[in-house]
């Protein structure tokens, strides 16, 4: 399994980070592996809603089905699957002055021949969860 994980802050108070995060449709926005995420269905976002998420990482493009699985005062967790891999982020949010603390831990879990690539994946992973801070942190400033 490989992971990665990082605590940074941001303006905005926690329940505005927390609300804006949840919908995963977002991800377009601040994850930069993230080519399109859609939701499945309509409604609004609570534990169970699902999103069709395109990631391209390392030139290679996969689809993954996302499902948010907890939401709580001060964190969310995502989980994203297919064939190839399990993706599971972590994100946990508290206050920070008049702003949030955020730590991003994201996990993921290569599957049958795809585990294979894993060594390279650590290397892969660790340079998008640098990307995916920077993208955050100024997506998220904008809402405070």
């Amino acid at each position: 399994m490989t992971t990665t994980s990082r605590t940074f802050t941001v303006t905005p108070p926690p329940a505005t980070v927390l609300d804006y995060l949840k919908d995963f449709s977002h991800a377009e926005e601040w994850d930069p592996g993230t080519v399109s995420c859609t939701q499945i269905g309509s409604g609004p976002v609570t534990v169970g809603t699902q999103w069709h998420n395109t990631s391209k990482i390392a030139g290679n493009e996969t689809e993954l089905v996302y499902t948010l699985e907890e939401v709580a005062d001060d964190h969310i967790v995502l989980r994203g699957e297919n064939e190839q891999a399990t993706a599971v982020d972590t994100i946990t949010v508290v206050p920070h002055g008049t702003g949030s603390e955020i730590t991003y831990h994201a996990e993921l879990e290569m599957h049958g021949v795809a585990k294979l690539a894993t060594p390279v994946m650590k290397l892969v992973f660790e340079k998008l969860g640098n990307d995916t801070e920077d993208d955050m942190v100024q997506v998220l400033d904008r809402l405070g």
